[in-house]
């Protein structure tokens, strides 16, 4: 089975994880999201940075905002 064949049916294919996060941060900006996601580097003093870290260490943070951009993008 070829790669693409494996990843056809994942909606986040070829999406990184920092683009997710900055539209996630547009669309709700850090106060909602973090209300969303409670994850401390969404409420004190949040940054795209430390927490793309957070996230990248942290699988089932990383799983609640896929899952919250998914929701996001199907309501468009």
């Amino acid at each position: 089975m070829s790669e693409e064949e494996k990843n056809k049916n994942n909606p986040l294919h070829g999406i990184k994880l920092q683009d997710i996060l900055e539209a996630l941060v547009k669309h709700y900006g850090w106060k909602k999201l973090g209300q969303r996601i409670d994850i401390r580097c969404f409420l004190f003093d949040p940054t795209v940075n430390s927490s793309l870290k957070f996230l990248r260490k942290t699988p089932w943070a990383r799983t609640k905002v896929e899952e919250l951009y998914l929701e996001m993008v199907s309501k468009k």
